[in-house]
This record gives structure tokens, sequence and C-alpha cells, in this order.
């Protein structure tokens, strides 16, 4: 967690193309640029209802630090499955951050309370007897990636990656190396170097070089 914590999305994305790991979550964005999360994930699907109705939220009480809700609401733009109550719930118990396969709403409690959530965007409408609770601490998709329970979570202004938890000794290790590269040849150019003297010093086009078949 404190090594994931100092490193940037950009950075760990590179270290999964290098890796040929599958971990960049397409358009899971944060309701604010400036949100960060990292940690661990804790699981849930969602589905339509049945004559049963269902419920949203429950689970929350469960939840602490270094925990991450990740909703996968398949993609729905219609019904939320996060609000006021559960980010508010989330920021006393100490949660990392809320990810959502789907939309949110109250994202003015989530900007006061600075507790970060990332989705593919908000909306009003509730999910309460639109959706239920099919299953926890399972296997979802998010951004069309797997995320299993307990695997390591980052997101940033450029968005969301996750790192399978048997891979993220591999994926740290890149990405640390690739930001540090960057971070040298950054230094170098505001030194005054070309900005192909720096890459060729620091072999800037090998980093990212994958090495194995995406997953």
């Amino acid at each position: 967690m404190r090594r994931c914590r100092a490193l940037s999305t950009s950075a760990v994305s590179d270290a999964l193309d290098r890796l040929g790991i599958a971990g960049q979550a397409l358009g899971i964005a944060p309701l604010d640029r400036r949100f960060r999360l990292c940690g661990r994930a804790w699981t849930l699907r969602y589905g339509p209802v049945g004559e049963d109705r269902g419920t949203v939220g429950d689970y929350i009480d469960d939840l602490g630090p270094g925990d991450v809700v990740v909703l996968d609401n398949q993609s729905r733009l219609d019904a939320t499955v996060w609000g006021d109550l559960l980010t508010v719930t989330a920021h006393r118990r100490g949660v990392e951050g809320t990810v959502i396969d789907g939309v949110c709403r109250d994202v003015d409690r989530s900007l006061a309370l600075d507790y970060p959530v990332f989705s593919r965007g908000n909306w009003m409408r509730t999910g309460k007897d639109r959706v239920r609770v099919e299953a926890t601490r399972i296997a979802v998709s998010i951004g069309g990636i797997r995320v299993e329970p307990g695997d390591l979570l980052l997101g940033d202004g450029d968005g969301l990656v996750v790192l399978p938890r048997f891979r993220e000794a591999d994926i740290l290790a890149a990405a640390e190396e690739i930001e540090s590269a960057e971070g040298r040849i950054r230094d170098q150019v505001t030194e005054g170097a070309s900005l192909r003297e720096a890459r060729s010093a620091h072999g800037y086009h090998e980093l990212q070089h994958c090495t194995g078949a995406a997953r």
C-alpha cells in the first residue's frame, strides 16, 4: 500500500503494459480530478431486481481502513448504487474510496468530505427497487477489467488501475523503475538537455516494452 500510494496511475499503466497484464479500467474516472485512492478491493455485484425488490447498501458497516468499495453495476447508467448515506458512513469508517462500474449521486457530499468516488458519472435516480445485491466478495468486472477481492487498486486524476494480487510485486517494481527513469529525464530536460538526448540517456523507449501477452 505504501509503495503503491507513491506512484501515479500512468506509471502503473506502463508497468502493466510491460508485463502484459490488462489492468486499466476503461471509462472509470474520479468525480474530482484531485481525488486519489489506494487500497484493496472489497467487491460487490448488482443485478436487476426481481419480485423481492432487493437492497443496495447494507454491506457498508463491514468495511474499514484499507478497503476500497468496488461495485459492479454492469455499467448501468440509469440507476445509482452510491449516494449520501453511503458516503457519510464510508468516510466515518475510514474507507479508502469507492469504485463503481455505473453511476453515483449526491456528489456534493463526496466533494465536501473529500471522499474519493470513481465511476462512469453521476445521476440522481435511485437504484432502490431497481437493482439488488447479487453477491459480495467475488470476482467482478470494472471498466472491462476483472477485479478479485483483495486486488490492489490505485486511482488518480487519470483514472483507475487494478494490480492483481498475485502479480502486484512485479507491477510495483516495474512502475517504480519507470517513474524513476521518467523523473531523471524530466530533470535533465529542465536543466537544458533536449528530450531526444534525455530519453536516449535513460532508455526511455525500452521502459514500457511489453514482455508478455495480455491476460
